[in-house]
């Protein structure tokens, strides 16, 4: 009989296997790394640009994101805080991200902007509701950005991952209006696998996930469902959670296509009237 416990041989093979597995993510690890700072130098280049901007919040997604613009360009990665009544612990920790990278770092506190804001509007508006007042913090946060980008001839690094742009859990031309998605194109275990091996601090790496825009609020709660069941239905398929997860994955997919697309206009007529031809034609 084969043992089972701790000491036995099935305990054994069952630690050669898990030590393979935990080399071959390590060795993605690196690869997908080295790949991202690859894209990263070629779209800076092309762009003619000095380097890049980042907003930390503390999670993981801008924490990986500075690391990887840090890697393709050191020296050349400029990073902000821009809390907006934000918790002390998102604070706490984008400051420990920028230590662990030695980053430039300044904190700009917008909560000043938020009221002159809708002090303005409320003669029009009224009172925003909690949703929208969190949708203008994320707007706030980017204009912000774009603009200290400006200052040093930055592109903007977006923090998205594959997870959250599925299901449109981001605002439309707030965190969303970025010039790159660096991490894109990984769902949110994959983040933080990621993460990990490049050695970013665990306690941002293992932090509950939260968009920062009111007390008490996190991601899970407001979607849902888990990341790690719309990340296996992003890329196990829909059968690899319960049934009523996948049909909430999927409405919100399909309602928040919008946010994944230019916006829409008419095609161009069939035929231009006289006076709107082009002149010097002969």
């Amino acid at each position: 009989m084969t043992a089972k416990g701790p000491t036995g041989r099935g305990r054994g093979v069952a630690d050669v296997a898990d030590g393979a597995a935990r080399a071959a993510d390590l060795a993605w690890a690196e690869r997908e790394a080295e790949r991202i700072a690859g894209w990263l130098v070629d779209k800076v280049r092309a762009a003619g640009a000095a380097g890049f901007v980042v907003g930390l919040s503390g999670g993981v997604d801008s924490a990986l994101v500075a690391c990887l613009a840090t890697r393709a360009v050191p020296g050349r990665v400029w990073a902000y805080a821009l809390p907006c009544r934000s918790s002390e612990a998102d604070l706490r920790d984008a400051a420990l991200v920028a230590r662990h990278l030695a980053l430039p770092f300044a904190t700009v506190d917008l909560a000043p902007v938020e009221d002159a804001f809708l002090a303005a509007l409320e003669p029009a508006a009224g009172e925003p509701s909690r949703l929208a007042r969190g949708n203008l913090r994320a707007r706030l946060r980017m204009i912000a950005l774009n603009h200290l980008a400006a200052r040093h001839r930055a592109l903007v690094l977006g923090t998205g991952n594959a997870s959250e742009l599925y299901v449109g859990y981001f605002t439309k031309w707030g965190d969303g209006g970025v010039d790159l998605l660096p991490i894109g194109h990984l769902v949110k275990r994959e983040v933080r696998l990621l993460a990990s091996a490049l050695g970013l601090p665990a306690a941002v790496v293992g932090r509950t996930p939260t968009a920062g825009l009111w007390e008490g609020q996190t991601d899970e709660d407001e979607l849902g469902f888990r990341y790690d069941e719309l990340d296996a239905y992003i890329r196990e398929g829909p059968e690899a959670v319960p049934a009523e997860v996948a049909q909430r994955i999927l409405s919100l997919h399909e309602a928040s296509a919008h946010k994944r697309a230019m916006p829409p206009m008419p095609e161009p007529p069939a035929t231009l009237p006289a006076g709107a031809r082009a002149e010097g034609g002969g």
